[in-house]
Protein backbone atom coordinates (compact mmCIF):
# COMPACT_ATOMS: atom_id res chain seq x y z
CA UNK A 1 0.00 0.00 0.00
CA UNK A 2 0.99 3.76 -0.76
CA UNK A 3 -0.25 6.50 0.84
CA UNK A 4 -0.34 10.17 -0.09
CA UNK A 5 -1.31 11.63 3.37
CA UNK A 6 -3.04 15.26 3.94
CA UNK A 7 -3.76 15.25 0.10
CA UNK A 8 -5.93 17.66 -0.36
CA UNK A 9 -7.49 18.27 -3.77
CA UNK A 10 -3.65 16.94 -5.20
CA UNK A 11 -4.92 13.04 -5.43
CA UNK A 12 -1.88 10.57 -6.76
CA UNK A 13 -2.31 7.47 -8.85
CA UNK A 14 -1.59 4.43 -7.33
CA UNK A 15 -2.16 6.13 -3.68
CA UNK A 16 -4.69 5.84 -0.83
CA UNK A 17 -5.03 9.42 -0.76
CA UNK A 18 -6.19 10.40 2.46
CA UNK A 19 -7.00 13.72 4.36
CA UNK A 20 -9.14 14.92 7.44
CA UNK A 21 -11.46 16.61 4.78
CA UNK A 22 -14.35 15.30 3.45
CA UNK A 23 -14.51 18.23 1.06
CA UNK A 24 -11.61 17.25 -1.16
CA UNK A 25 -13.47 13.82 -1.78
CA UNK A 26 -10.16 11.72 -0.67
CA UNK A 27 -10.67 7.75 -0.75
CA UNK A 28 -10.10 7.62 3.20
CA UNK A 29 -11.13 10.75 5.20
CA UNK A 30 -8.45 9.91 8.43
CA UNK A 31 -7.57 13.08 11.52
CA UNK A 32 -3.75 11.61 11.08
CA UNK A 33 -3.84 13.60 14.80
CA UNK A 34 -6.21 10.93 15.96
CA UNK A 35 -3.86 8.28 17.25
CA UNK A 36 -3.47 4.80 16.26
CA UNK A 37 -3.83 5.45 12.67
CA UNK A 38 -6.34 2.87 10.56
CA UNK A 39 -3.53 0.82 8.98
CA UNK A 40 -1.81 -2.44 9.65
CA UNK A 41 1.47 -2.46 11.14
CA UNK A 42 4.55 -2.72 8.42
CA UNK A 43 1.54 -2.88 5.98
CA UNK A 44 2.92 0.87 3.75
CA UNK A 45 5.68 0.68 1.09
CA UNK A 46 5.64 4.28 0.17
CA UNK A 47 4.35 7.51 2.02
CA UNK A 48 3.58 10.87 0.53
CA UNK A 49 3.51 13.92 2.64
CA UNK A 50 2.78 17.05 0.44
CA UNK A 51 2.90 20.54 2.71
CA UNK A 52 1.35 18.35 5.18
CA UNK A 53 3.65 17.60 8.47
CA UNK A 54 4.20 21.34 9.33
CA UNK A 55 0.21 21.31 10.15
CA UNK A 56 0.30 18.50 12.76
CA UNK A 57 1.65 17.96 15.85
CA UNK A 58 1.59 21.56 17.94
CA UNK A 59 2.58 19.80 21.07
CA UNK A 60 5.78 17.82 21.05
CA UNK A 61 3.92 14.76 22.03
CA UNK A 62 1.41 14.63 19.55
CA UNK A 63 4.25 15.54 16.96
CA UNK A 64 5.91 12.20 19.11
CA UNK A 65 2.82 10.01 18.30
CA UNK A 66 2.70 10.66 14.84
CA UNK A 67 6.43 9.83 13.90
CA UNK A 68 5.72 6.45 16.06
CA UNK A 69 2.38 5.99 13.64
CA UNK A 70 4.89 7.02 10.07
CA UNK A 71 7.19 4.33 11.21
CA UNK A 72 4.56 1.91 12.55
CA UNK A 73 2.65 1.81 9.38
CA UNK A 74 6.38 1.10 7.41
CA UNK A 75 7.43 -1.67 5.74
CA UNK A 76 11.07 -2.30 6.07
CA UNK A 77 12.92 0.07 3.97
CA UNK A 78 9.44 2.05 2.75
CA UNK A 79 10.37 5.44 1.53
CA UNK A 80 8.69 8.63 2.70
CA UNK A 81 8.82 12.05 1.06
CA UNK A 82 8.16 14.67 3.02
CA UNK A 83 8.01 18.17 1.15
CA UNK A 84 7.48 21.79 3.60
CA UNK A 85 7.77 24.77 3.44
CA UNK A 86 10.72 26.29 4.03
CA UNK A 87 10.46 28.25 7.63
CA UNK A 88 12.27 31.46 6.70
CA UNK A 89 9.90 31.55 3.86
CA UNK A 90 6.80 34.22 3.92
CA UNK A 91 4.76 30.82 2.50
CA UNK A 92 5.59 29.35 6.05
CA UNK A 93 5.04 32.49 8.35
CA UNK A 94 1.92 33.68 7.03
CA UNK A 95 -0.61 30.36 7.11
CA UNK A 96 -2.10 30.43 10.43
CA UNK A 97 -2.35 26.62 10.41
CA UNK A 98 1.29 26.26 10.27
CA UNK A 99 2.31 24.51 13.74
CA UNK A 100 5.46 23.09 13.44
CA UNK A 101 8.95 23.73 11.63
CA UNK A 102 10.39 20.48 9.87
CA UNK A 103 13.71 21.08 8.98
CA UNK A 104 16.27 18.47 7.67
CA UNK A 105 18.28 18.71 10.83
CA UNK A 106 14.98 17.80 12.67
CA UNK A 107 14.48 14.35 10.63
CA UNK A 108 17.74 13.32 10.84
CA UNK A 109 16.96 13.43 14.61
CA UNK A 110 14.97 10.32 13.86
CA UNK A 111 17.80 7.95 12.66
CA UNK A 112 19.41 5.95 15.06
CA UNK A 113 22.79 6.27 13.60
CA UNK A 114 22.83 10.03 13.99
CA UNK A 115 21.53 9.65 17.22
CA UNK A 116 24.31 7.43 18.18
CA UNK A 117 26.93 9.62 16.91
CA UNK A 118 26.31 12.36 18.39
CA UNK A 119 25.94 10.21 21.62
CA UNK A 120 29.48 9.33 20.94
CA UNK A 121 30.53 12.88 20.14
CA UNK A 122 28.59 14.67 23.26
CA UNK A 123 26.63 16.79 20.67
CA UNK A 124 23.27 17.98 22.12
CA UNK A 125 21.10 17.00 19.79
CA UNK A 126 18.09 15.31 21.20
CA UNK A 127 18.16 11.69 20.33
CA UNK A 128 14.71 11.37 19.66
CA UNK A 129 15.27 8.21 17.32
CA UNK A 130 16.43 6.63 20.65
CA UNK A 131 14.03 7.83 22.92
CA UNK A 132 10.89 6.92 20.11
CA UNK A 133 12.53 3.56 18.80
CA UNK A 134 11.71 4.94 15.34
CA UNK A 135 14.80 4.67 13.13
CA UNK A 136 14.29 6.89 9.45
CA UNK A 137 17.60 7.56 7.53
CA UNK A 138 17.18 11.08 5.68
CA UNK A 139 18.35 9.72 1.52
CA UNK A 140 17.74 13.07 -0.07
CA UNK A 141 17.27 16.60 0.57
CA UNK A 142 16.58 19.29 -2.22
CA UNK A 143 16.20 22.83 -1.31
CA UNK A 144 13.84 24.63 -4.12
CA UNK A 145 14.72 28.51 -4.13
CA UNK A 146 12.34 31.12 -4.21
CA UNK A 147 10.91 32.38 -7.72
CA UNK A 148 13.06 36.00 -7.19
CA UNK A 149 15.94 34.00 -5.80
CA UNK A 150 15.96 31.66 -8.82
CA UNK A 151 15.58 34.23 -11.35
CA UNK A 152 19.09 35.94 -9.59
CA UNK A 153 20.74 32.76 -9.50
CA UNK A 154 20.65 32.65 -13.04
CA UNK A 155 21.15 36.28 -14.08
CA UNK A 156 24.42 36.08 -11.80
CA UNK A 157 25.21 32.62 -11.94
CA UNK A 158 24.67 31.96 -7.92
CA UNK A 159 27.09 28.55 -6.61
CA UNK A 160 25.14 25.93 -4.62
CA UNK A 161 27.48 27.34 -2.03
CA UNK A 162 26.27 30.83 -2.50
CA UNK A 163 22.49 29.59 -2.21
CA UNK A 164 23.82 28.36 0.77
CA UNK A 165 25.33 31.23 2.52
CA UNK A 166 22.60 33.51 1.16
CA UNK A 167 19.80 30.92 2.74
CA UNK A 168 21.58 31.40 6.13
CA UNK A 169 21.33 35.12 5.24
CA UNK A 170 18.30 36.18 4.22
CA UNK A 171 14.59 34.95 4.30
CA UNK A 172 12.39 33.72 1.27
CA UNK A 173 16.09 32.18 -0.03
CA UNK A 174 14.03 28.70 -0.44
CA UNK A 175 10.71 28.40 -0.91
CA UNK A 176 10.31 24.46 -0.02
CA UNK A 177 12.36 21.90 1.41
CA UNK A 178 12.10 18.01 -0.65
CA UNK A 179 13.38 15.31 2.24
CA UNK A 180 13.33 11.80 1.21
CA UNK A 181 13.48 8.97 4.27
CA UNK A 182 14.11 5.38 4.22
CA UNK A 183 12.28 3.22 7.15
CA UNK A 184 15.19 1.36 8.67
CA UNK A 185 13.62 -1.86 10.30
CA UNK A 186 15.16 -5.46 11.44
Amino acid sequence: MKLNLGCGFRKLDGYVNVDVSPACSPDQVVDLEMLPWPWEDGSVTEVVMIHVLEHLGATPDLFMGIVKELYRVCRPGAQVTIVVPHPRHDNFLADPTHVRAILPETLQMLSKTKCREWQEHGDANTPLALYLDVDFELTKVQMDLDKNWESIAQKEGLTQADAVEAMYRYANVVSQIIMELRAVKG
